[in-house]
């Protein structure tokens, strides 16, 4: 696998490193050995999938609040979206910032989302389908949201989303106190 270093610390683009022949190829999708050199998360609990019908559809931008906060790893397996992170760590110098990548069926890249980040995405055509793992199971009460549009981080999407939850509409605009429990 490669490493690719986001703008954001501790967030990584991962590649895999495929080896080919007449059949196809073969590649790892993770290794405990690698992920410990890199010092990442190596232990998953829940692995998530979610389907969108509809290009444009934007789910996010979603996160756990400590002792919940979760790392995911995220692959695109079906089509292709926009897959953005938000640094909510108070202490990061990347605090505020947003980055975003290119996942696809194609590129078969997954992006690597530490603890304390939000993480949303916005599907590039229909049927789009992500696959992703998770550090810690999903608890309730210590799920947040981050508006995709909260003029305080000023996120750029590639497009305007066709299709948005109401949940997703309408969390609200981003105070420290209430989104990270602080």
């Amino acid at each position: 696998m490669r490493f690719i270093e986001t703008p954001l610390a501790g967030a990584f683009l991962i590649e895999m490193e495929k080896r080919e022949d007449e059949r196809g190829f073969f590649a790892r999708f993770f290794c405990t050995r690698e992920f410990e050199e890199k010092g990442l998360e190596t232990q998953f609990v829940q692995a998530n999938n979610s389907f969108s019908n509809h290009k444009g559809t934007l789910r996010g931008m979603h996160y756990q609040l400590e002792p919940h906060a979760e790392v995911k790893m995220v692959r695109c397996i079906q089509g292709s979206f926009y897959d953005v992170i938000l640094d909510l760590r108070p202490d990061s110098p990347t605090f505020g910032k947003s980055y975003g990548a290119v996942l696809s069926q194609q590129n078969r890249t997954m992006m690597y989302v530490p603890r304390g980040f939000a993480h949303g995405f916005l599907t590039l055509e229909p049927n789009s389908e992500v696959f992703y793992l998770v550090s810690h199971p999903y608890t309730a009460h210590g799920e947040r949201g981050v508006r995709w549009n909260d003029p305080r981080f000023s996120i750029r999407w590639p497009e305007t989303p066709a299709v948005v939850s109401k949940r997703d509409q309408t969390h609200p605009d981003f105070e420290p106190s209430h989104h990270l429990g602080i």
